[in-house]
């Protein structure tokens, strides 16, 4: 009981402050900024590296792609560098995907973990905040709706599965994890995607839909790859920041994954609407 109450306080102070910052694009920038530092620092953990580039790094990136695009209103030259920065972020995604499924541990050779760093962490916090000014005004809805899908999936996921899960889905990686528990979290994110695109008046039902699936898809390998790494080097958890949760990392491993794509499929969206 005292587990589960820790957890509860502890993940409504987290869902709080992020819905509270949402609201004002400052803020909201300045809160990733945070969560930013504090996901490097967990996964350099994981991944052994001591270094201090990474951080140089994510600060570079987060202060031209983020505070001067957005804060200082100049997007000159922007425009490419963001496609570059997301076509690598991809790429390395990809690459991800690729050692997932098809390598006993992801090879982290030294060059191999500052491109991690570099463009599965550090520019994943870049896109979270463009997915709020895809369409060149702040609007944190399309953020929100993406992290409630996450959410939804999360949660429906873990629901179906324990209750009627029976064929798993990564046992290696994540025993838990179940066929029927993602098919479930799918199924369930595709109908809240109704509800967010009714009274969220961001994007069209149709658009959502494919988010919710993109967001699914791509959320739980994010997780599968997190705990993949967790497996290697032998721990539970990314971190302790969050009592009953583990890590910042392990909240969002999915959406931080998941927000390339997201931002691909919006960049689209708004060019053939």
């Amino acid at each position: 009981m005292k587990e589960f109450l820790t957890r509860s306080l502890s993940g409504i102070l987290y869902v709080t402050l992020l819905v509270l910052c949402l609201n004002y694009e400052a803020s909201l920038i300045a809160l990733f900024f945070i969560f930013g530092l504090i996901c490097l620092a967990e996964f350099n953990k994981l991944i052994q590296l001591k270094s201090y580039i990474p951080y140089l790094i994510f600060i570079l990136l987060y202060g031209i792609f983020v505070y001067w695009q957005l804060i200082l209103n100049s997007n000159e030259g922007l425009v490419q560098a963001t496609q570059i920065l997301l076509v690598l972020t991809i790429f390395v995604e990809l690459f991800l995907i690729k050692d997932l499924f098809s390598e006993k541990t992801i090879p982290l050779f030294s060059t191999k973990r500052f491109i991690l760093t570099t463009f599965y962490l550090s520019s994943a916090f870049v896109f979270l905040i463009l997915i709020t000014d895809y369409h060149e005004n702040y609007n944190p809805n399309v953020l929100l709706g993406s992290f409630i899908l996450v959410w939804v999936n999360d949660s429906f996921a873990y629901l179906v599965g324990k209750n009627f899960g029976k064929q798993k889905l990564f046992e290696k990686i994540s025993p838990k994890k179940t066929v029927e528990g993602f098919l479930g979290g799918l199924l369930f994110s595709c109908i809240a995607s109704y509800f967010i695109a009714t009274f969220t008046h961001t994007l069209n039902f149709n658009s959502w839909l494919v988010l919710s699936i993109i967001i699914s898809v791509f959320g739980t390998l994010g997780d599968l790859i997190e705990s993949k790494f967790k497996r290697q080097a032998n721990v539970k958890d990314s971190g302790v920041i969050m009592p009953g949760h583990g890590g910042l990392l392990d909240r969002l491993d999915s959406i931080i994954f998941a927000a390339p794509f997201i931002y691909l499929f919006l960049r689209i969206f708004s060019y053939v609407s």
